[in-house]
């Protein structure tokens, strides 16, 4: 056989690489609700009517096994950085309002990595990851921000911020003293706080009470379904981050008292129709085979609150399966098979190194990520599961750990085999010694690494600034120095 000359292997060669390189890219939208619990949602069993979510459940694949973290901004950081939260915004629970500290600008968001691989990036929705100038998510690789910097119950009682749709809204108490920046640990803002922002890009443009609560789910939806119509030429990323379902509860009128379930249920129900409009808009705009749809929650779904987590055991808060463990569905058709389910482990930290490779982006060479590529088990074929073990933090405390089937909730030694009791109610520690011995290895792994309890030497720091201030002072003025303008808001 006759070999051809170097210079035509070179031109094949080349060829292939253009091809490679011109290869269609997918737009990549993630889908974040707020305390969503587990069995809330149709596809999941919920007790709710969710037919835009049953819709996406047929057309595409559930993660049955997919975890986020217990609490709000943890859950944020690992999905933004593809590393535990703890190695990336390593603080003991979630950041408060004027907190001195949020992810650190030196961290590679998801949105960052694929911005610079030529994609049209917008955060829609909760941020939760500093509310600080540096932090807020335009310097974070977002090209446009349109939402809140925290959660929908960080503000004043008496605007409706620590009361649900309905309710007497409580008087200010005279003499009532304000919060001091909490100096230890730098999380913001406790007690008596300033009033809720919303925002677009740096700017506050206005104050979230009562009326602008009830319109947040239909105000975000639209940003997204603009975006979507806007961008829809080039490959783009939209992180939409709903306040819904988090207490305080908002649904807008035509939700109210439809569900049969509550403020929550009724909640559920919109958050439904959002899902339905965005997807709408995809399809509409010739893209429903070019774009990737995760839906998922940050939590589970605080039993406090009356959130239903089906047959898991605790809620929000806790490392019980009900606290972590979320409901997420992945939708691209002709690309991920219709109407399936997986077991296989996946996770928040997986989402940026995923989309890295679905967008042909570079990951970070110069840090440790945890997330893997979990393409094959959303492409239905992952001939060896990409992650088999899995580390429950809370806050700074590493408190379980999962194995296989085998989950080892370190403080008081209880086993649980998850494949055969889904509901950890039998602790078979007893019968399976060796499954607790090797699963106290894996957990001493981490000693050396993110550690065991506080911050380890693998902990990445956080950012920091001096002075930090509310975005709105508690008198209405929006501080020239917290985001670069001045105005007094109604």
């Amino acid at each position: 056989m006759k070999i051809p000359p170097l210079a035509v292997l070179l031109a094949l060669l080349s060829v292939s690489v253009a091809a490679a390189s011109d290869a269609p890219r997918p737009n990549l939208i993630v889908i974040n609700i707020d305390d969503l619990g587990y069995g809330e949602i149709g596809p999941f069993g919920g007790r709710n009517r969710t037919p835009e979510l049953d819709r996406m459940a047929r057309e595409g694949r559930k993660l049955m096994s997919h975890y986020a973290a217990p609490v709000c901004t943890p859950s944020r950081a690992a999905l933004m950085t593809g590393s535990h939260a703890k190695r990336a915004l390593p603080v003991p629970h979630v950041l408060f309002p004027a907190a001195a500290i949020g992810l650190n600008p030196a961290e590679r968001t998801v949105a960052e990595v694929l911005k610079d691989a030529g994609y049209a990036t917008a955060a829609v929705g909760k941020w939760h990851l500093g509310d600080q100038a540096v932090f807020l998510p335009t310097r974070q690789g977002f090209d446009s921000f349109f939402g809140l910097p925290y959660s929908n119950d960080m503000g004043p009682a008496a605007e409706g911020v620590k009361s649900n749709r309905g309710a007497p809204l409580p008087q200010p108490k005279a003499g009532a003293k304000k919060a001091a920046v909490n100096e230890d640990d730098g999380v913001g803002l406790r007690g008596t706080q300033p009033p809720l922002p919303l925002m677009e890009n740096d700017k506050v443009i206005a104050r979230v009470r009562v009326v602008e609560h009830i319109e947040l789910t239909r105000r975000y939806t639209d940003r997204a379904v603009a975006f979507v119509r806007e961008k829809r030429e080039r490959p783009f990323f939209l992180y939409l981050a709903h306040s819904a379902v988090h207490f305080p509860l908002y649904p807008r009128d035509e939700f109210m008292r439809k569900s049969g379930h509550g403020l929550l249920g009724d909640w559920v129900q919109e958050v439904d129709w959002s899902v339905g409009q965005v997807l709408a808009a995809v399809r509409a705009a010739g893209l429903a085979d070019k774009t990737l749809v995760l839906f998922t929650s940050d939590n589970g779904g605080p039993l406090q609150q009356g959130a239903v987590n089906g047959a898991l055991r605790g809620g929000k808060g806790s490392t019980w399966e009900g606290g972590m463990r979320v409901c997420t569905i992945t939708w691209w058709p002709g690309k991920i098979p219709a109407g399936t389910a997986t077991d296989a482990m996946t996770s928040m930290m997986d989402v940026l190194p995923t989309f890295a490779r679905l967008a042909g982006a570079k990951l970070p060479a110069d840090r440790k990520l945890d997330g893997v590529d979990v393409w094959p088990v959303l492409a239905g074929n992952p001939a060896t599961p990409p992650r088999d073990t899995f580390h429950y933090f809370r806050g700074l405390v590493l408190e379980a750990v999962r194995s296989g089937p085998w989950k080892l909730h370190l403080a008081k030694g209880e086993l649980y085999d998850l494949g055969d009791d889904l509901g950890e109610s039998r602790d078979v520690a007893a019968a399976h010694a060796d499954q607790v011995q090797r699963l106290r290895a894996i957990a001493e792994t981490m000693r050396g690494d993110l550690g065991l309890d506080g911050v380890g030497p693998g902990c990445r720091p956080a950012g920091r600034v001096e002075n930090p201030q509310p975005l709105i002072a508690h008198d209405g003025t929006v501080r020239a120095d917290a985001v670069g303008n001045v105005a007094r808001l109604p």
